[in-house]
């Protein structure tokens, strides 16, 4: 069982950065692959980037690529997303997953509870 709490949303103006964390109880965390998603109003849940259990992979998606990026601590159970650049596009909110290494939400069966991005313009 694994049980995640997301963090770090905020309001931030457009070319602005945040950092999201998202922390992680249960034994299984760092054996699990994570990804973050996220989900527009009115648009179904998205995937944002991936990390493999041990880090040695990451992948993105093409609309986030070079200005995100992913990485874990397994030592603290956590895993990060860097956003850079933010755009008003970004706004959403963003949901981190426990699971195998996918692009897929049905890949993950873990969920958070989200936390909102909004990005203004």
């Amino acid at each position: 069982q694994v049980q995640l709490v997301e963090s770090g949303g905020g309001l931030v103006q457009a070319g602005g950065s945040l950092r999201l964390s998202c922390a992680a109880s249960g034994r299984t965390f760092s054996t699990r692959a994570m990804g973050w998603f996220r989900q527009a109003p009115g648009k179904e849940r998205e995937f944002v980037a991936g990390i493999s259990w041990s880090a040695d992979s990451k992948y993105y998606a093409g609309s986030v690529k070079g200005r995100f990026t992913v990485s874990r601590d397994n030592a603290k159970n956590t895993v990060y997303l860097q956003m850079n650049s933010l755009k008003p596009e970004d706004t959403a909110v963003y949901y981190c997953a426990a699971g195998s290494a996918s692009r897929i939400t049905q890949n993950y069966d873990y969920w958070g509870q989200g936390t909102q991005v909004t990005v203004s313009s």
